[in-house]
């Protein structure tokens, strides 16, 4: 099939590059003329492993292309994806459909014969219909059907996630359109990954509920990892033992500084915006969004607490900077709150991350960037575990506290037993874990 791809972001790149070895003949089209001058280098905007080497080998093949003319690739198409951005709309959160509706116009005035036109980038309820009004407004005659098919790839193993689906949703109101979508998807049948069909509507809040859905499970066990301290519980532990139910599953449910990334924060606004246009207000999602807003900087405060209750004057290191492992993104990452709270406690920040630096350097500013987790260590008054890459799961803590002015790991994903830390000569302070509880001696004992 003749596919093409609106948007070379994240999505529409990974997307158009695993339909491309799916067999397809894809196109990219995306706005930036540097972008697009880079795919075609081979040189990607954005890291995600094993991308460059699947684009480059598609692109030799001749399967996939990339442009910044719109028309000739929608015109020659089957399958025209929308896959551009929607950000949270500065001033209330809404989802920005601007360039939505944008690529719709393009879209309707460049259409030839009948042509599926697929909505894939996260957008609210009701969207499609907006899409298709705008197409038929800027071509009367087209053959056109719009259909949601919104995508589930995680940062890190997006092209796993594309390949090997859990499943694959198409919301969709004329039937002329299944056809085609199950042609698209084809060569996913051998791994059985079932094929959704439902309305329109539907598939637009099937994206929302799974990642608000998703959010809360990383809300509550943040907030069970509190309560653990509290009262001397261990949340590792309780995340294991609620975790075994399956019912409820082990995924998402590992403590930490709070949810952040591209999907999470403005999707779980998006939705709150969007209950209340409805006026059907999710309350659920609304505390979600609010508690794990307060939860980034209260990490910056148990930094403080670690380092004896000021960190003026003190060094803090910093490892990862991204919101999570194998990505280079920043986006609403967890370290830019901890980081400006430690900031304006007066502390000096240097830090380190394996992928995620170019990207810091654009959004955080007066901060030092060390060249790995060790120099991170020199000189430092604490060291704080923020992002729980592979390379830092298996530090020389001896190297580490030889290295500190006061050795001190502040260890914001619990990738460390205690015991091996302290073992090594340093303080250890983590998530969800509180000092065991003492009874009170009984009156037989005391006398």
């Amino acid at each position: 099939m003749r596919i093409t791809m609106i948007g070379a972001g994240y999505v529409g790149l990974v997307s158009g590059a695993c339909l491309s070895d799916f067999g397809h003949e894809v196109v990219c089209v995306d706005v930036s003329a540097e972008k697009i001058a880079r795919l075609e280098q081979g040189d990607m905007p954005i890291y995600e492993p094993g991308l460059a080497a699947l684009v480059a080998d598609n692109a030799r093949a001749g399967r996939l292309s990339f442009t910044t003319e719109l028309a000739p690739a929608v015109s020659d198409a089957d399958v025209v994806f929308i896959a551009v951005g929607t950000p949270s709309r500065r001033g209330d959160g809404h989802a920005d459909l601007s360039y939505v509706h944008e690529a719709a116009a393009q879209i309707g005035r460049a259409l030839r014969g009948f042509t599926v036109v697929v909505t894939k980038s996260t957008v609210p309820v009701g969207t499609g219909d907006e899409v298709e009004r705008i197409i038929c407004e800027a071509n009367p005659d087209a053959d056109v059907v719009v259909v949601s098919n919104p995508e589930f790839l995680r940062e890190g193993a997006a092209i796993e996630d594309f390949k090997r689906p859990d499943r694959i949703v198409v919301g969709l109101e004329d039937e002329r359109a299944r056809a085609v979508m199950e042609e698209v998807y084809r060569p996913l049948y051998l791994n059985q990954a079932p094929l959704m069909f439902t309305g329109r509507r539907t598939a637009e809040l099937i994206k929302y509920a799974g990642n608000a859905f998703l959010a809360m499970k990383i809300t509550f066990i943040n907030e069970m990892a509190d309560l653990c301290e509290a009262a001397g519980g261990n949340v590792q532990d309780v995340a294991r033992g609620i975790g075994l139910d399956g019912r409820i599953g082990s995924k998402f449910l590992h403590a930490g500084p709070g949810y952040g990334g591209s999907c999470f924060p403005k999707d779980t606004i998006a939705l709150v915006k969007t209950g209340q246009d409805h006026d059907a207000p999710l309350r659920l999602v609304e505390t979600t969004v609010a508690v794990n807003d307060t939860r980034k900087r209260a990490m910056g405060r148990k930094v403080i607490a670690a380092c004896g209750g000021s960190v003026r004057g003190k060094r803090i290191g910093i490892l990862g900077l991204t919101f999570k492992p194998n990505t280079d993104d920043m986006r609403d990452a967890p370290s830019i709150a901890i980081i400006q709270m430690l900031r304006d406690a007066g502390a000096v920040i240097v830090a380190y991350d394996p992928e995620g630096m170019d990207m810091a350097r654009s959004t955080i500013e007066e901060i030092e960037y060390a060249q790995n987790a060790y120099e991170v260590a020199e000189g430092a008054d604490c060291m704080v575990l923020v992002t729980e890459w592979n390379q830092f799961r298996s530090l020389d803590l001896d190297r580490i506290r030889k290295s500190m002015a006061t050795p001190r790991l502040v260890d914001l994903r619990n990738v460390y037993r205690r015991e091996e830390v302290e073992r090594a000569g340093l303080d250890y302070f983590n998530i969800g874990e509180g000092r065991p509880f003492c009874a009170p001696a009984s009156r037989s004992a005391a006398r």
